[in-house]
C-alpha cells in the first residue's frame, strides 16, 4: 500500500489528472476500475475521480510495490551542468544560457535547459524524485540554440503558470541587444506579418497582410502578427549595436525582422549577408548570430511573484560578443 500526501505542486488538479501523471504507463479505464473497488481511495473515502485536489489530501494506493512500478515510467538521467543562474527565490528562477544551449528537448535525446534545471534542484535538495512523478520544472520562455541570455524557470506549478501567462501577455518587457550590418540612428518600431515553414524551420516576413511580398496570396491563419521595437545605441557607419524591445515573440522574429529591414545580425547565417558573416567569422572565429537577450522588466506583481515586482533582471553579455562590440568601438 502507497500512502500520498498531496504537495502544493500537486494540488488544482483533478484526481484523474493526478493518478495518470503518477502511474504514466496505466491506461485509463485501470484507474476507474481501481476507484470503483476502493483500491484507491482519497482522504480514507470512495472517490470517482473528478475531485480537484487539495494541498493535504491524502491518496491511498492499495496496490503492491510491483504493480506501481510496471506503470511507472522510468525517470530520465538528468546530467548536471553548471548553470549561470542571475536571480533565485523560492518559486521562479533566472538562468543566463550560452550560446550552443538548447532551452527544450528537440528529441527524446537531447539534453536542454530543462534537464539540467532539474538536474540542478535534485542536487540542492528542492525537487525529490517522487515529486517529479507528478512535476516538472520548466522554463517559460525559449531562446534559439545560438542566442544567449536569459531563460526564466518556474520551480513550482504556481509559478510556472503565472510566468507563462506574463509572457503569453506581454506584461514582461523583453530586451535584446544585437549587432547588425550597416549604419543605424534613432529609434524604430517596425510592424509586420510572419509566416513559417516548418520543414526548413525558417520564417517569412511580409509587409501587408494576406499577401507574399511577390503578390501571391497567402492562406488563412498561416500568419502572424509582429511588432518590434529598435534603438541604435552606437555605430561605427558599418556595423550598429542596437537595443531590441521585442513586443510580440514568434520564431526567430528579431532575426527575420531585422534582415528584412536592411540589417541583419552578425553571424546570422540563416537570415544574414554571407559574406559580412564570413569575415567575422575568420577573423573572431565567430559561429552564431550576435543575439543575447539581456534585459527583463517586471511590472507589480503579487502572491507567488510577489518578489519580482517592479524587479529588473539583467544578464551580462558574453565575452566574445564584447570584445567584437569593443573592437568596433561600439560598446
Amino acid at each position: 500500500m502507497k500512502e500520498i500526501v498531496i504537495r502544493e505542486n500537486e494540488s488544482g488538479q483533478r484526481l484523474d489528472k493526478f493518478l495518470a501523471k503518477y502511474m504514466s504507463l496505466a491506461p485509463k479505464s485501470f484507474f476507474y476500475k481501481m476507484l470503483r473497488k476502493k483500491n484507491i481511495t482519497l482522504n480514507g473515502k470512495k472517490a470517482q475521480g473528478n475531485e480537484h485536489l487539495k494541498k493535504g489530501d491524502m491518496v491511498k494506493l492499495f496496490f503492491s510495490d510491483e504493480t506501481i512500478e510496471k506503470f511507472t515510467q522510468k525517470q530520465s538521467v538528468y546530467k548536471k551542468k553548471e548553470l549561470d543562474i542571475l536571480y533565485e527565490d523560492g518559486h521562479t528562477l533566472f538562468i543566463n544560457k550560452p550560446v550552443g544551449m538548447l532551452s527544450q528537448k528537440a528529441k527524446p535525446s537531447d539534453q536542454s535547459l530543462v534537464e539540467y534545471l532539474t538536474a540542478y534542484l535534485l542536487d540542492s535538495g528542492q525537487l525529490t524524485e517522487e515529486e517529479l512523478r507528478t512535476f516538472h520544472p520548466s522554463v517559460c520562455n525559449r531562446l534559439d540554440r545560438n542566442t544567449s541570455g536569459i531563460v526564466a524557470a518556474g520551480k513550482t506549478l504556481a509559478a510556472l503558470q503565472t510566468l507563462g501567462t506574463m509572457f503569453r501577455e506581454r506584461s514582461v518587457k523583453k530586451y535584446y541587444l544585437c549587432l547588425v550590418c550597416g549604419a543605424v540612428s534613432g529609434e524604430k518600431k517596425i510592424r509586420a506579418f510572419l509566416t513559417k515553414d516548418g520543414r526548413t524551420n525558417r520564417v517569412t516576413v511580409e509587409r501587408k497582410k494576406g499577401t507574399r511580398n511577390n503578390g501571391a496570396d497567402i492562406p488563412d491563419g498561416k500568419e502572424s502578427f509582429i511588432e518590434t521595437e529598435y534603438r541604435a545605441l552606437r555605430s561605427d557607419g558599418e556595423v550598429t549595436l542596437l537595443e531590441v524591445h521585442l513586443i510580440t515573440g514568434k520564431t526567430h522574429q528579431i532575426r527575420a525582422h531585422l534582415a528584412s529591414e536592411g540589417h541583419p545580425i552578425i553571424g546570422d547565417y540563416k537570415y544574414g549577408n554571407r559574406e559580412v558573416n564570413d569575415r567575422f567569422r575568420r577573423k573572431y572565429g565567430l559561429t552564431s548570430q550576435l543575439l543575447h537577450s539581456y534585459r527583463l522588466c517586471f511590472p507589480e506583481c503579487d502572491g507567488e511573484l510577489a518578489a519580482l515586482s517592479g524587479k529588473e533582471i539583467k544578464a551580462p553579455v558574453p565575452e566574445l560578443f564584447r570584445k567584437i562590440c569593443a573592437d568596433r568601438g561600439v560598446m
